[in-house]
């Protein structure tokens, strides 16, 4: 793992850690206007399985050609990891799509391409294998900006 990757699987760690402060903070208030403002993601068909996510790790992984090695598994999220010849990727379902987006927003700091389906991420080592496994599972693959500079050499 490079150092880069391995600080933005850090982070990523560490943000996921906070997740059950945030949620228990939020007061559990039902407000009506916030639900109006929310944007649900579609449920998209797995068209070579012909099911409808949300699944857990397992089918996923099954759907995938791997047998998952379960690293978290706590009440906001599941996380499996998939270890294959060609590729290394994780699982990550959720029991509500809020914890979805919360992941998704944590991880948005880091940049790089998901492919989300509707209480699930995949993401990979090779972004390039996502529309391989979106084939099998649905979903859409999302490009997340990060922040932070550029990795890429200056010009000057």
């Amino acid at each position: 793992m490079t150092t880069v990757r391995l600080a933005r699987c850090a982070a990523l760690a560490g943000s996921l850690a906070l997740l059950p402060l945030v949620t228990a903070c939020s007061g559990g208030e039902d407000n009506a206007a916030d639900k109006s403002k929310a944007s649900p993601t579609a449920v998209t068909a797995a068209p070579a399985a012909g099911v409808v996510a949300p699944a857990k790790v397992e089918v996923i992984a099954n759907l995938t050609g791997c047998k998952p090695k379960i690293r978290i598994e706590a009440d906001q999220l599941r996380q499996g990891l998939c270890h294959t010849k060609k590729i290394d990727y994780l699982i990550t379902t959720f029991p509500e799509e809020k914890y979805k987006q919360v992941w998704l927003d944590s991880a948005a700091v880091y940049g790089g391409k998901y492919l989300v389906g509707f209480r699930w991420i995949v993401s990979a080592k090779k972004p390039e294998m996502l529309e391989q496994f979106r084939a099998k599972l649905g979903g859409e693959i999302q490009q997340l900006r990060g922040i932070g500079p550029s990795v890429a050499p200056s010009a000057s």
